[in-house]
């Protein structure tokens, strides 16, 4: 039988099954070199033994090789994830290699053992630590097939020695790694000796494969179950379903590795086990170590060929994304021209990316506005809108409209509306204008300084002092173009404000204000006459005369009162005065007639031809009752005045006229305010455009050159971080062994018939030893 596997191995030397397994051996090895972050992504199709602690799991994979030479004990030996390689060769010779120790050959297994124990104290310290770090042993023999196993740590709930409290949850995350890859075929051991149904490896194989289509299920110790008990309905799948079934074993018992019994004599215990036992006749294809290496490589066989396709292209991608990254880290050593000549294309890169975003040309964000287009907003969302949303007589008064108007007559007072209250009102609120303006610039000058903090962000973190210059450079050259703006903002305001343009076709003034408020339904007050004529004879004087004296002269007689506030309103001003009271009571109207009818009286009372006549008394009408020049005096003594306050304002009691003069001002205002800030919208962002945003567009390259483009710098702003070089270095590293494994995948002739038919049991022996008798009895 063994010349007939012999000749079987000769006639398919190149199939499919002898080489895949080995091609993906060496992806291992050379995948190995990369650290964790490096290879993520790139998971290739392996065998990780899990289960609980002293389940049976280095039995299992000693048994495989087929020598003594995993720590063995009765607490927790694997305490480092174990990569365990088999290489099938064709020479009688064994030994094992270790990828920490390259270039040296273990030929005694005894040693293998000492240094897997020695790197795991070495990692995870010598009392039970565990550790997440990998121990990669190959081991070349005849007798083994081709396959690698990954050993993790058995599952265990009571923390010993070292181990943190939280043990058993640290195991699980770490199986759970290796486990959750689609890239993984789950080795599920279980003691047959414990309840299978509670067992922590089917659990943890249920998290990591839902539906069981990758767990090996692998029942341990079938020799050491109660009496009257058997594991033939498990091992057929009846209890808990896998897609890939069970395999017994019998394991080695602690007493049989005291007494070094060897792995050959334990392989012919298990064969006569299961041919002896009736529970497992008709199972051959589901007991003992040699059906579980084939079912093993069968299976693994099919699951890289189903993955080659998809790990091709896993690592083309990835070959693609770190060969772009080294091209942007580029090379360290260069020389003086050399750097002329990067720091020229940097500043290039850097000004066409800043004009880029500005034009909305870069790559576009969905997530959010970016560049140009948050100037845009500012200047139609931020600066207009809020602009059309101010009321222009918002913050002024009626007072304030009244207080101009009657300022602007002087001391004659006015006939008509002036023009002045409308001019002055105006020009502050056109002056309102002036700090919402500056503020938008301001608003754009920070936006560029973003856009500028957002351009060549990758390339220049390697050089942190260059960037640092550019990064002053820019601030600069924008603050210096943020002042032409405001200036040329502030002439724009100033200009408005010093020519009040009322022919504007859109102004609307003069008789279209009188109509918009008769429109309103506001009352207009009709023109009164100065003076009347009757006769030819002007009475103006007389009257006037008159209205005097009745305003001015106050009754009081009530009781002895000695005084009463008398108040008077200018008729032209509406201004109000305080006047004192007289002493005596007198009949104005009375005296009125007789100054009237005697103008011979002089302002004494006395006649201008009498003399000084006294006696005449003003009663009933008749001269001589005409008061003397004491009481005439007396009449003339009581108009007194006051002093006029320091503070005078208009009297809070408005006429119509007033009214009418209030509304037609706020229209003026509101209807020139209109037109300047129309103007002023549209000519701002003009001027923050022209001398900030496209003057930087056009000169910020010229003066990055005149700044930073110089030789003795060179070498200083060139000067990259330990950080960079220790990441170029990393990344050129990586970059190699993409290249190494997209060679090595591209040696492989990969035809589909033969990944479509893999190979049977038949055709491919596992390799280990053949047992005198037993080597090929069925179990049937």
């Amino acid at each position: 039988m063994a010349d007939s596997a012999a000749a079987a191995e000769a006639a398919h030397p190149a199939t499919v099954g002898q080489a895949v397994i080995p091609l993906v051996n060496r992806l291992q090895d050379i995948m190995a070199r990369l650290d964790g972050d490096s290879a993520a992504g790139v998971e290739l199709p392996q065998v990780a033994a899990i289960g609980g602690q002293s389940s049976g799991k280095s039995s299992v994979l000693e048994a495989l090789v087929g020598r003594d030479f995993l720590p063995r004990g009765p607490e927790i030996c694997t305490r480092r994830p174990l990569v365990l390689q088999l290489v099938r060769h064709s020479a009688p010779e064994e030994w094992g290699e270790f990828l920490h120790a390259p270039g040296r050959r273990f030929h005694d297994f005894e040693h293998i053992k000492r240094e897997i124990q020695s790197e795991t104290d070495k990692e995870a310290g010598g009392n039970k630590g565990v550790s997440e770090k990998q121990i990669r042993l190959k081991i070349f023999s005849p007798n083994v097939i081709d396959i690698t196993l990954v050993d993790l740590p058995g599952i265990t709930r009571v923390p010993v020695g070292d181990q943190p409290s939280d043990i058993e949850s640290r195991i699980r995350t770490m199986i759970m790694q290796y486990i959750k890859h689609p890239s993984c075929i789950i080795l599920a051991v279980s003691p047959a000796n414990a309840d299978l149904a509670n067992s922590d490896a089917l659990q943890l194989a249920r998290l990591g494969d839902p539906d069981g289509s990758r767990t090996i299920g692998v029942i341990t110790k079938l020799d050491i179950m109660d009496r009257g008990t058997d594991a033939r309905n498990f091992l057929l799948g009846n209890v808990i379903p896998l897609k890939l079934g069970y395999v017994g074993i019998v394991n080695r018992s602690q007493e049989d590795i005291n007494f070094n019994r060897s792995i050959k004599d334990a392989l012919a215990f298990e064969e006569k086990f299961f041919s002896t036992l009736p529970a497992y006749h008709g199972l051959s294809q589901c007991c003992g170590v040699p059906q579980l290496a084939k079912k093993l490589n069968m299976i693994l066989l099919k699951h890289i060929t189903d993955m080659l396709p998809g790990l091709k292209s896993r690592i083309n991608a990835q070959l693609v994304a770190v060969a772009k990254e080294h091209a942007a880290y580029g090379d360290a050593a260069e020389s003086t021209a050399g750097q002329g000549v990067k720091l020229l294309n940097i500043l290039g890169k850097y000004c066409e990316a800043f004009s880029s975003m500005v034009e909305g040309k870069n790559k576009v964000s969905t997530d959010q506005l970016s560049g140009g287009a948050r100037i845009h907003y500012i200047f139609q969302s931020i600066f207009v809108k809020s602009l059309e949303e101010v009321d222009p007589c918002k913050n002024i008064s009626d007072e304030d409209i009244r207080t101009s108007i009657q300022n602007s007559g002087g001391p004659k007072g006015a006939m008509f509306l002036p023009e002045l209250p409308f001019e002055i009102l105006v020009r502050r609120q056109i002056g309102r204008l002036l700090d919402p303006s500056l503020q938008c610039a301001k608003f754009i000058y920070d936006e560029l300084v973003k856009i500028s903090h957002g351009c060549l962000t990758s390339e220049l973190q390697k050089y942190p002092i260059l960037k640092r210059r550019m990064g002053e450079s820019v601030s600069n050259f924008l603050r210096d173009g943020l002042r032409p703006a405001e200036t040329m903002i502030t002439h724009i305001i100033e200009m408005e404000m010093d020519y009040i343009n009322t022919s504007h076709s859109s102004f609307v003034g003069g008789s279209k204000v009188v109509e918009l408020a008769k429109h309103d339904g506001l009352p207009l007050r009709g023109p009164t006459s100065l003076s009347a004529h009757k006769d030819g004879i002007a009475i103006s004087s007389e009257m006037q005369l008159k209205s005097s004296i009745e305003n001015n002269i106050q009754l009081k007689s009530e009781r002895g009162q000695k005084s009463r506030a008398v108040f008077a309103r200018d008729a032209t001003r509406g201004a109000t005065a305080e006047q004192p009271d007289t002493d005596a009571d007198i009949d104005t109207e009375y005296v009125w007639v007789q100054v009237m009818e005697n103008p011979s009286l002089d302002r004494r009372g006395t006649s201008a031809a009498g003399g000084g006549q006294k006696g005449n008394s003003l009663v009933g009408g008749s001269l001589s009752n005409m008061p003397g020049p004491r009481v005439l005096n007396s009449l003339y003594s009581m108009i007194r005045l006051r002093e006029p306050p320091i503070t005078l304002k208009p009297s809070e009691n408005k006429t119509d006229q007033d009214r009418t003069e209030i509304a037609i001002v706020k229209l003026l205002v509101k209807s020139y305010y209109d037109i300047v800030r129309k103007s002023i919208e549209d000519a701002v962002p003009k001027a923050i455009m022209h001398f900030l945003v496209n003057h930087t567009k056009r000169e910020l390259h010229n003066v990055l050159i005149r700044k930073l483009y110089r030789e003795n710098l060179l070498d200083e702003m060139l000067r990259e971080t330990d950080e960079v070089l220790i990441r170029r270095q990393r990344i050129q590293e990586t970059l190699q062994v993409l290249e190494q494994a997209h060679r090595t995948l591209e040696e492989f002739p990969l035809e589909a018939e033969k990944v479509e038919k893999g190979y049977s049991v038949s055709e491919y022996t596992t390799g280990l030893p053949k047992l005198a008798g037993l080597g090929n009895r069925s179990l049937s």
